[in-house]
């Protein structure tokens, strides 16, 4: 039987939840936001973005790995600087299926979340 195990960086969590879980290479990672980064939608990308590749190094992944990211935004004005940024991140990967959604709110007044899905193993040839 498969067994869950929690994917845990030591950041700060916001509410009773884990920053991420695997079950066997199936891993989910909890919407992860970039305030730290600053006050602007460029860096707290980047700053979600670091946390991503933080939190799947720990579950023996990566990047490469991703099958489906999803933004959301408090803004989708913010869409094509993000794109930018989340490209260059994504550099010679094959890109996962992607959503992007408006939302009114995020927690800690953060301008963007991204959730994500990957499979351990599936990115390598």
């Amino acid at each position: 039987m498969a067994r869950k195990l929690k994917i845990d960086n030591g950041g700060k969590v916001w509410a009773p939840y884990s920053p991420g879980i695997t079950v066997r290479d199936h891993i989910w990672l909890a919407g992860q936001i970039g305030i730290e980064g600053g006050d602007d939608i460029i860096s707290q990308t980047q700053e979600a973005l670091k946390k991503i590749d933080n939190l799947l190094e720990i579950a023996n992944s990566s990047k490469d790995d991703l099958v489906m990211v999803t933004i959301l935004l408090t803004n989708l004005d913010y869409y094509s600087d993000v794109n930018e940024v989340y490209g260059k991140w994504l550099a010679q990967t094959m890109p996962p299926a992607r959503a992007a959604y408006e939302v009114s709110k995020l927690p800690g007044n953060a301008l963007i979340e991204i959730i994500c899905e990957a499979f351990r193993g599936s990115g390598t040839e």
